[in-house]
């Protein structure tokens, strides 16, 4: 029987030869959000400085890493999967066809969407209908959804910069691009009091509206003032040092560690920070999640410990670790029920 076939079996089954097989088993294998990804590494480092195998953590988007850690159990899959965003529906669904049954949820804090540019560049207040019409694919005129006409920021506001729409994100395969579309997008064509969409919800029943709004006011800009720059936010970070007349699209965490180089967009005269973020102040703002894989626990070297040094008191409590790298950490009494969840593989919730 082969080693992999050893694996399976005692993750599935959960025999009594589990235990001997930790000592041979591979390092914990963790994908998921490039957001998350920062957290992950300065604990996968920390766990590697007290002794602990370190693990191997792959940046591959929220979407990229729930696809492969749903693809099945064992040795071939990884451990743990990072997300900008919860779960989805769908997502439940192809774990649970993959035998993937039994994960454990666990919320780390919060995060901000920031919207920034470099400090070589002119720092401006945008709203979220303004960064709706800079960057969707299609927006309302004249009663009827037209293809983007605007060039420059000047073009939708006249207090905007004169200068072209220029902005960098993440691709669809990002939790970023999601929680972007759902905060901005969605926001706005949802709680518009006037125009094209206002005139949707009042002729539309609730479903069709749905409907409406999560096909047409979903799609960014391929005609060029958006560009696609893929998962690595560093990269953006770079482009926007090269051009300071461009923004980019990323966490907040990125720009806590690149305050140096880059300044933030204020939206609606709001500008992210720890205290806005958690106030619920800072209008763009989403929960970040890791996902642990329960049938791997007892299988997997070190795994168990590493979940420990995860959700401990001195990596996601106030003033903690990941707090130093930008996360917006959570209350006392919630930290506590996700510490406790962690530590005893609760089972989540089917949708």
């Amino acid at each position: 029987m082969s080693k992999r076939t050893v694996l399976a079996a005692a993750i599935v089954c959960a025999t009594a030869i589990a235990p001997a097989l930790q000592a041979e088993a591979r390092e914990i294998k963790i994908v998921g959000s490039s957001t998350v990804f920062p957290y992950t590494q300065a604990v996968a480092e920390e766990f590697a400085r007290s002794g602990g195998k370190a693990p191997t953590v792959e940046s591959t988007g929220t979407g990229g890493g729930m696809k492969i850690f749903c693809a099945g159990v064992g040795e071939a899959h990884p451990d743990i999967t990072g997300a900008s965003r919860a779960m989805k529906s769908s997502e439940k669904e192809l774990c649970e066809k993959n035998g993937v049954s039994d994960v454990t949820e666990v919320l780390l804090g919060y995060d901000g969407l920031s919207v920034a540019n470099s400090r070589k560049g002119t720092k401006f207040s945008v709203t979220k209908e303004q960064l709706y019409l800079a960057l969707a694919a299609k927006v309302p005129a004249d009663g009827k959804l037209v293809d983007n006409p605007y060039k420059k920021w000047s073009d939708i506001d006249k207090a905007l910069p004169g200068q072209e729409i220029l902005a960098y994100g993440p691709p669809p395969t990002s939790g970023t691009r999601d929680a972007f579309v759902e905060l901005v997008f969605h926001h706005v064509c949802k709680k518009s009091k006037e125009g094209y969409w206002a005139d949707q919800q009042k002729s539309l029943d609730k479903a069709a509206f749905k409907k409406a709004y999560k096909g047409d006011c979903t799609a960014m800009r391929t005609d060029g003032p958006f560009i696609e720059a893929g998962e690595n936010d560093n990269l953006i970070v770079q482009r926007l040092e090269a051009d300071p007349k461009a923004v980019g699209i990323f966490g907040y965490s990125f720009l806590f560690e690149n305050q140096d180089k880059l300044q933030a967009l204020q939206i609606g005269g709001v500008e992210p920070s720890m205290d806005t973020i958690a106030s619920g102040d800072y209008g763009i703002s989403r929960p970040l999640f890791i996902y642990v894989k329960n049938a791997h626990r007892k299988v997997i070297d070190g795994m168990e410990a590493f979940i420990k040094e995860y959700v401990s008191d001195k990596a996601m409590g106030d003033g903690g670790y990941l707090s130093e790298r930008g996360l917006v950490v959570l209350p006392a009494g919630k930290l506590k029920e996700v510490q406790d969840s962690a530590l005893n593989a609760k089972k989540m919730a089917a949708k």
